[in-house]
């Protein structure tokens, strides 16, 4: 019986796959060099988050706020000017708006001290980067957009 479950639920995961193919999300368009600016935050975010989730299994909010911090505004504010007038504005309004939830993080962890509110505050940081990736696709351009003439 398990046997035969599991191959059903293949079977729909194989079909759902191919039936997924067509990929409705906007196609951010970037240099090489915007486009590794990009993927190389988005690294950062997910190895950081992968440090609070490993701090948060010790209970140690000290490590938390350590690993959160970085992640906050002072990365949004790392060479993010020659991308303001690329990407578009809602996916901009995510990206800060997720380096800000990570500011809170750091901030609650070393005041409050509550494990179970970074995890909420995590999850719904989270959703952002779901949202995010749900939303857009990034290829590269042989010729780099200039600030102000991106295709949205």
């Amino acid at each position: 019986m398990k046997k035969s479950i599991a191959i059903i639920a293949y079977s729909l995961l194989a079909t759902a796959a191919f039936a997924g193919d067509h990929d409705d999300r906007q196609t951010l368009k970037l240099s090489e060099a915007q486009r590794g600016h990009v993927l190389e935050e988005m690294r950062a975010l997910l190895s950081g988050t992968q440090n609070i989730l490993a701090a948060l299994s010790k209970d140690d909010m000290a490590a938390v706020a350590q690993h959160a911090r970085p992640l906050g505004m002072s990365m949004a504010h790392k060479a993010e000017d020659h991308l303001k007038g690329v990407l578009p504005k809602e996916f901009m309004g995510l990206g800060m708006s997720l380096h800000q939830d990570f500011d809170q993080i750091a901030s609650d962890a070393e005041s409050k001290k509550d494990p179970k509110l970074t995890l909420r505050q995590l999850s719904d940081s989270m959703s952002k980067c779901v949202a995010c990736h749900a939303s857009y696709q990034i290829r590269t351009v042989t010729k780099p957009l200039s600030p102000g003439h991106s295709k949205h």
